[in-house]
């Protein structure tokens, strides 16, 4: 097994990590910080949003995207460091917001797991598209938990993490950014995949909380590889260019209270790198 390169400690709450302009970035829901790690792994606070969940992609020109669940919106980071609402979620569902990835085009996916987590009863959760312009409308609807999203290198398929269904959807994507022909992409029996990313060979990387790992799968279900943490791993993303590395955020999740942060920020080599979005 391979041993993890640790990056960061000291993470309250970390999630949706992105490889973006060289640098890995990464949401801390714990402190409420989009955080950016440079040289020597230093991590740089980009924004501060008093939301959870609070997960992150970036619009074809490098701007900001972040899902403020706590507001029933998606806020935008201008380049003058301002935040704008880029897009009312509340028009579609008034209960936590989750994910998020953004296409070629501008079009921003966003899923909503459609309960009060934890504590509340459980219902099946949507997906919507968001435009360019800010425009809201639902695209998918009756996902078990929805988490993790990516699109593949082609921009052809949506693949979306059924983590209280055991596997991964995939989903056409139509001219219109609307969604068709909805198909068990992997199943992943007895692992609750949560943020996933796609690698240039085709194979997506999958994370989860309760089995402490990080899987390799093909579409079909057929596992490829598997690395190991010694805590919950909650999401994945791939580096893109030479010597690929596969970047993980986990901490530990449902134990005993801890008066100090668990989490941290992971790598270890990857066969492939990163492809799609995000």
């Amino acid at each position: 097994m391979t041993k993890p390169e640790i990056l960061l400690e000291g993470v309250v709450f970390g999630e949706s990590p992105r490889w973006h302009d060289g640098r890995l970035w990464f949401s801390d829901w714990g402190a409420n910080q989009v955080i950016a790690l440079g040289e020597d792994n230093r991590p740089e606070v980009i924004v501060q949003i008093p939301s959870f969940p609070m997960c992150i992609d970036f619009l074809p020109d490098g701007r900001l995207l972040v899902v403020d669940s706590a507001q029933r919106r998606l806020v935008r980071l201008e380049t003058d460091g301002s935040l704008v609402t880029h897009a009312d979620l509340s028009v579609v569902s008034d209960k936590p917001w989750n994910d998020i990835v953004v296409d070629n085009r501008g079009n921003a996916y966003v899923n909503s797991i459609g309960f009060d987590f934890p504590g509340g009863e459980f219902t099946p959760g949507p997906i919507v598209l968001v435009t360019p312009e800010g425009s809201v409308r639902q695209v998918a609807d009756g996902l078990a938990f929805p988490n993790g999203m990516a699109i593949t290198a082609d921009g052809a398929t949506l693949i979306v993490a059924e983590s209280y269904a055991n596997q991964l959807t995939a989903y056409d994507i139509e001219p219109d950014g609307s969604l068709a022909n909805r198909r068990v992409w992997a199943a992943t029996p007895g692992d609750h995949p949560d943020g996933i990313c796609v690698d240039a060979e085709g194979a997506v990387w999958y994370a989860d909380v309760g089995n402490r790992h990080c899987v390799r799968v093909a579409e079909g279900g057929e596992v490829l590889a598997t690395v190991e943490l010694d805590r919950g791993a909650f999401a994945c993303v791939l580096s893109r260019g030479e010597d690929p590395k596969l970047y993980v955020v986990g901490q530990n999740w449902g134990g005993p209270e801890s008066t100090e942060p668990t989490g941290q920020v992971v790598a270890f080599p990857a066969p492939a790198p990163g492809a799609g979005r995000p």
